[in-house]
């Protein structure tokens, strides 16, 4: 088959992943936000018990505290799912812990304390969220610093593609990913924007949105070996995309069925 200029330059920069460091990503469902329903909030201790009950990896999102603490959370503010109009960088580590769900009696946490939750009895994949003007590196000093000593399975991955970089760079033993989408939602909707953002990352897996695949990057990728994701699969007929075009699911609700 004849490869595209951007494949073979695919090959050239990102390396073929070491198949014993990301061969696990391959064998498990991974709760999207954790087992999230009524009384249960994504991101919250609740949601991660019933995950790790359910024997189901996990999938988390990861922004800073006031304080710089890696909190679990994914909104830029507190509106959607506190109720309150602060933006999440407003509030100290303190501050966030005396906040209360509208719909769960959990309160945030942040990731030692989900760490020491999960224990290793299941995989865990931390989202680090990154947006334009934001210091995403200071993210990652304090993501590496709460793994430091953790034995479970585990990876970063962002959309940001410095992320990835920099665990390369300063924290190698982490397995690391991209995360992306074509949408108007994404950076990433041309075909020149997805590969710079590959060759800058030069990920070990990528997380794939469902609703663009099939996809020819993600196919040639995946037949050289690099673990594929893809999220978020919540319905019956994204979870059998998930199922014929990638290694594993990042999954909520009828898409964990």
């Amino acid at each position: 088959m004849r490869l595209s200029p951007f494949a073979l330059i695919d090959r050239l920069v990102v390396p073929a992943p070491d198949p014993e460091r990301v061969g696990w990503l391959r064998t498990w469902t991974y709760a999207h936000r954790g087992l999230h329903g009524p009384g249960r909030i994504e991101n919250g201790p609740s949601a991660f018990r019933a995950a790790v009950e359910a024997g189901l990896g996990l999938e988390c999102d990861i922004q800073r505290s006031a304080d710089d603490w890696p909190m679990v959370f994914h909104d830029w503010d507190f509106a959607r799912l506190v109720g309150r109009p602060e933006k999440t960088e407003a509030l100290t580590r303190e501050e966030w812990r005396e906040l209360a769900y509208l719909e769960s009696e959990d309160r945030p946490m942040d990731l030692p304390e989900l760490l020491a939750m999960v224990a290793g009895r299941v995989p865990l994949l931390i989202e680090i969220k990154s947006r334009r003007g934001y210091d995403v590196e200071l993210t990652c000093r304090r993501v590496a610093d709460a793994l430091e000593g953790y034995a479970g399975l585990h990876g970063v991955m962002s959309f940001d593609p410095r992320v990835s970089r920099w665990f390369a760079r300063h924290n190698p033993q982490t397995v690391r990913g991209l995360v992306m989408r074509e949408d108007e939602r994404g950076y990433t909707q041309s075909a020149a924007s997805r590969h710079l953002a590959l060759w800058a990352a030069r990920p070990e897996f990528i997380a794939y949105h469902v609703a663009a695949l099939p996809n020819p990057m993600v196919a040639a990728l995946k037949a050289r070996g690099m673990p594929v994701l893809t999220w978020t699969v919540n319905s019956p007929e994204s979870r059998a995309v998930g199922q014929a075009h990638a290694d594993a699911l990042i999954a909520e609700g009828a898409g964990l069925a």
